[in-house]
């Protein structure tokens, strides 16, 4: 597997996954990241680049992992990933390019789209639907029949009430309890929307 990314999504990545797969090779556009847990870092990724396994972006950033996936996804198979101790349904789907880390929970009937982050000890109950470039930070809580827009990132401990839908490109602040639907492009913090605006590019 070819990974991009080599900052703190990265290595968590990698301690996942080097027991049982061989690293190819990292790239970053950052030239100061020269190496990455014993790894090292090849630099940008040329764009005569040949891949010969798939490729996982390691970058937590919603809006970044998407440029990268939009400029890639006709010359790579991307990958994803299940911890071995997450639970997954296997009445559920999951697209490409996504991590499940460990302690995770995913049930019955849910649909996550591509290149999404379900974090550490995340919990997904029944019937969710989670667009693309979604992150779910650790300990987050979707209670069942909740629908997330792509590219909201939902902050860690935070919990969804049953059946909101929160638009996409939202921010939801950690530990904030969200009790009514939430426009895209907007942020909840605490128990209530913070703001909305319009989104630009």
């Amino acid at each position: 597997m070819y990974i991009y990314g080599a900052s703190g999504h990265g290595r968590v990545i990698i301690d996942i996954i080097d027991s049982y797969e061989k690293i190819h090779g990292i790239f970053d556009d950052d030239p100061a990241k020269t190496e990455l847990l014993g790894y090292p870092v090849t630099g940008s990724l040329p764009d005569n680049f040949v891949f010969n396994s798939d490729l996982f972006i390691a970058i937590g950033d919603n809006d970044i992992r998407k440029t990268i996936s939009e400029r890639l996804t006709h010359r790579v198979k991307f990958a994803t990933i299940i911890h071995d101790s997450a639970i997954f349904s296997k009445r559920a789907d999951l697209g490409v390019g996504c991590v499940v880390m460990e302690g995770a929970i995913v049930k019955v009937g849910c649909e996550l789209g591509d290149q999404v982050i379900v974090n550490t000890g995340a919990s997904i109950d029944h019937d969710c639907i989670v667009n693309d470039y979604v992150h779910i930070a650790p300990q987050a809580t979707l209670c069942g029949g909740i629908q997330i827009g792509e590219g909201t990132l939902i902050g860690a401990n935070a919990i969804i009430l049953p059946g909101i839908k929160v638009g996409a490109w939202c921010s939801i602040g950690a530990g904030a309890i969200v009790h009514q639907d939430v426009p895209d492009y907007s942020t909840w913090i605490g128990n209530r929307l913070q703001s909305t605006k319009l989104r630009v590019g």
